[in-house]
């Protein structure tokens, strides 16, 4: 950690009282563990939990910002983080921006508007759902919330019973957990217009078209512990050292501690040649995946369109390696859901774009690669990091800039139990609204996938 970010965490964290520090442990419920925040009793250890789970670091405190400014300490987040009320609300209307959940700021709102005798109140409604010792007079309105998640009185789905009570002692606060309810549902509603089913036009390969809208909205099991491979080809150092890929092993990285944290077996193979390309993927295809529930491959390399490049430069068409996944050549993997995720150019052509401050202070350099099509076979998703015949971003200090959203993206939303379909979009959304060297970069997702890919999280 640099000596400037220590210096800032240290400030603000003399800064917070109990009640606010047990606001913010709350408040990141989704991302740290209850049995860990129950253990940590001053700020500095919430910020050191934080750093652990990469939710803040030197160049990355949004979700800092967003802390404070729920807690209203509006005064920090001027002072030491250059930030202001009105741009962090400018900043959470903007869509996939809040990385705080609507039911963590609905129930802390709730909280922050009961005064003490709504709060006895509402302990005293709850007398027969909750053991007496959790509803002593100097137990919080959050604790109790807690205390009503862990017996399974309320979730992110399903509030009746606060809703009943609320309407007893405060109807106006009702009404917001009605507002949350129509907004999930406009929501949902949207999902399922934007990240349909996709369908492949064989039916011999996938079942009949009826089959497959059958499968709509169901979802992808992922019980098994590590629930698959994950594995990482990466290529950093060719045979023609200028084209060494400065930037890569960082992608590798966050990728890994993303996966490791998804409870995937996590293995990355460096600097390969294209025939060991083929033979690496190939190995995968034929190990027995019977208690697996998932493959998970990601590639970064250069290539040309439809083709990866081996640090040898002998190119490998990326169809060939997916077939190999197909469930005739991977049985154990029949019916589960095999992911590609490629980080290179399908060509040289910029996309044209208007003028916007740059986002990168580093160096970036041009990936080369990937695929018009993919066989036609069910539960194969791709994600490209650039459309056909087009450049893609490496920051050679920081990675590229697909990889790194997408990392980041999932750290947020896999808590969520958002589908990856639905991550990748947010991800195409925000790759596509930054400028870089000048050009644009489009990502693009191609998908036979049959039901939702949620992401389990470790508790």
């Amino acid at each position: 950690m640099s000596t400037e970010l220590r210096k800032l965490l240290f400030e603000v964290s003399e800064a917070l009282v109990t009640d606010e520090l047990a606001a913010l442990k709350f408040l990141s419920l989704e991302y740290v563990p209850r049995r860990k925040l129950e253990a940590i009793q001053d700020p500095k250890a919430f910020f050191e939990e934080l750093q652990e789970k990469d939710l803040i670091g030197p160049g990355n405190l949004s979700f800092l910002k967003e802390l404070l400014y729920w807690i209203n300490r509006i005064d920090l987040l001027t002072a030491h983080l250059g930030s202001s009320r009105e741009e962090m609300e400018r900043e959470l209307q903007v869509q996939g921006r809040a990385q705080v959940s609507a039911y963590r700021q609905l129930l802390y709102g709730i909280a922050e508007d009961l005064i003490p005798g709504d709060v006895r109140s509402v302990k005293f409604l709850l007398q027969k759902k909750l053991p007496k010792n959790k509803l002593q007079e100097n137990a919080s309105m959050l604790q109790v919330f807690l205390e009503m998640e862990i017996n399974g009185l309320i979730k992110e789905d399903n509030l009746t019973m606060l809703k009943d009570i609320l309407q007893r002692v405060r109807p106006d606060l009702k009404k917001k957990i009605d507002a949350y309810e129509e907004k999930r549902k406009e929501n949902y509603s949207r999902e399922e217009v934007r990240y349909p089913v996709s369908v492949s036009a064989h039916p011999e390969e996938q079942g009949a078209e009826g089959e497959a809208a059958k499968q709509h909205g169901k979802i992808y099991k992922m019980k098994n512990n590590p629930h698959g491979y994950c594995l990482i080809l990466n290529n950093h150092e060719f045979k023609n050292p200028l084209h060494n890929r400065e930037g890569t092993l960082q992608d590798g990285e966050a990728v890994k501690k993303v996966f490791k944290w998804l409870q995937f077996e996590t293995v990355e193979e460096m600097n390969l040649e294209g025939q060991k390309i083929r033979e690496t993927v190939k190995e995968y295809s034929k190990k027995d995946h019977r208690n697996m529930d998932c493959f998970v491959c990601f590639i970064f390399s250069h290539g040309e369109r439809d083709k990866i490049k081996g640090v040898d430069d002998e190119c490998v068409n990326i169809e060939e390696l997916v077939s190999c996944f197909t469930g005739t050549n991977c049985p154990s993997l029949a019916g589960k859901p095999k992911v590609f995720i490629i980080q290179a150019c399908q060509g040289s052509g910029h996309h044209l774009s208007v003028t916007v401050e740059a986002d990168s202070s580093g160096h970036l350099e041009v990936d080369a690669s990937p695929l018009t099509s993919i066989p036609d076979k069910a539960d194969i998703l791709i994600g490209m990091s650039t459309v056909e015949d087009y450049p893609s971003f490496r920051d050679c200090e920081t990675g590229s800039v697909y990889i790194q959203s997408l990392c980041k993206k999932m750290k947020l939303l896999c808590p969520r139990r958002v589908d990856l379909t639905a991550i990748l979009t947010e991800v195409n959304n925000e790759v596509a609204g930054r400028e870089l060297a000048g050009s644009k970069q489009m990502p693009k997702i191609t998908s036979t996938l049959l039901k939702q890919l949620i992401f389990e999280v470790p508790q």
